[in-house]
């Protein structure tokens, strides 16, 4: 089954969170476990939107928290899918705090997720092509087969030899 390519902006998602007492450590920064979960169902959505098909997490690249997001402040989860591939598909992630009271947005960190799509007996599904658009979308479409290489090589499923795109960054 041939499917008709989607652009990144059809799968792009927006989830907003308020911060609570119950999300956050001792310090009153929202707690990181917590900001997992609430972008894995971002990522989640923004990839059912692209493939119309239930899917579960394969993979959670490198989370690294830049700022930390304060009790009562808002989060911004943007999500949109980056490049698809057979069955998987890469969502890349922005997350953003927002002070309400004071009105100003920072940047708390981002990452990427990678899903694969699953057809009603829950076996891997084919899923449509992206079609990049913007320059940002086309530069993240581009490095989304050196991280799935890198995703592959570290667990185990890839040889490093046969990483293509990976050897052709050091030589």
């Amino acid at each position: 089954m041939d499917k008709q390519a989607k652009t990144a902006k059809e799968s792009f998602v927006v989830m907003t969170e308020l911060v609570l007492p119950n999300d956050t450590n001792t310090f009153g920064n929202l707690m990181g476990g917590r900001l997992m979960y609430w972008m894995d169902i971002a990522a989640a959505l923004a990839a059912m939107k692209h493939c119309g098909a239930p899917v579960v997490t394969a993979s959670v690249d490198n989370i690294s928290f830049e700022n930390p997001i304060k009790l009562g402040n808002v989060v911004h989860i943007e999500a949109k899918v980056t490049r698809a591939f057979n069955s998987s598909m890469e969502v890349h992630l922005r997350v953003w705090g927002e002070d309400a009271i004071h009105q100003y947005k920072y940047k708390s960190n981002e990452a990427y997720y990678t899903f694969v799509a699953l057809d009603p007996n829950g076996n891997p599904r084919p899923v449509a092509p992206l079609l990049p658009e913007s320059e940002e979308e086309k530069r993240l479409f581009d490095g989304a087969l050196r991280r799935r290489q890198l995703r592959l090589v570290l667990g185990g499923k890839m040889k490093p030899e046969d990483a293509t795109e990976l050897k052709a960054l050091f030589q």
